[in-house]
């Protein structure tokens, strides 16, 4: 008797909480239409990765408003592996990529699987490699030393336009495409000096 009073306790406690949560989440204001998914600031990781990568790290500058970075890493371990993901105003998702890792394999890892397609797209005046797959499609630009991939679901149009924007120039803080002076044509990552650093990654909050 006393085991079927404390369950019944329990049960009753556990719909007195369900209640109030339930009051709290009526009157407390929240915009339902919010995107949970923010910018990321990553500043500070391509600070790290410019003065410790032996190649140019690249941002891109001047994007049309409403894209956004959403991911940043750098992985000095892994071929100095830079990593910046983007959402575009469509919710497309499109990534730069550069690393000193073997080209064959990096691109192939990179791009899940995409492919040579033998055709090229003018960017900058330079001839960036199309590569296209089941998950994204890619722009490759080969340069001695690394490879920059640019990535996405997003059409090439999209592509190239970031392939475009890319500078080795540091962008402006929050991750958003800014007005600091290009270090470089574009289409065409610039330089930096290397030196010693830690690696570095952020992701958006979910």
């Amino acid at each position: 008797m006393q085991g079927k009073q404390t369950v019944r306790g329990m049960f009753q406690s556990m719909a007195v909480i369900c209640a109030a949560a339930a009051v709290i989440y009526l009157f407390v204001p929240h915009d339902e239409n919010a995107d949970p998914l923010k910018a990321v600031d990553y500043s500070v990781e391509i600070v790290t990765a410019q003065r410790a990568a032996p190649y140019p790290v690249a941002a891109p500058e001047g994007l049309p408003e409403g894209w956004r970075a959403t991911s940043v890493s750098f992985r000095r371990e892994e071929g100095h592996a830079w990593h910046l993901g983007y959402l575009t105003p469509e919710r497309e998702y499109v990534a730069v990529e550069q690393s000193t890792a073997d080209p064959k394999r990096y691109i192939g890892d990179v791009s899940h699987g995409a492919e040579a397609t033998g055709e090229t797209q003018q960017v900058g005046g330079r001839a960036w490699e199309r590569w296209e797959g089941d998950k994204y499609d890619a722009l490759v630009l080969r340069d001695k030393g690394a490879t920059t991939v640019v990535l996405g679901t997003a059409p090439f149009e999209q592509l190239g336009m970031m392939a475009a924007a890319l500078t080795s120039a540091q962008p402006a803080p929050s991750g958003a495409p800014g007005s600091a002076p290009s270090a470089a044509p574009s289409g065409a990552p610039g330089s930096a000096p290397p030196s010693a650093a830690p690696s570095a990654s952020a992701t958006a909050d979910g």
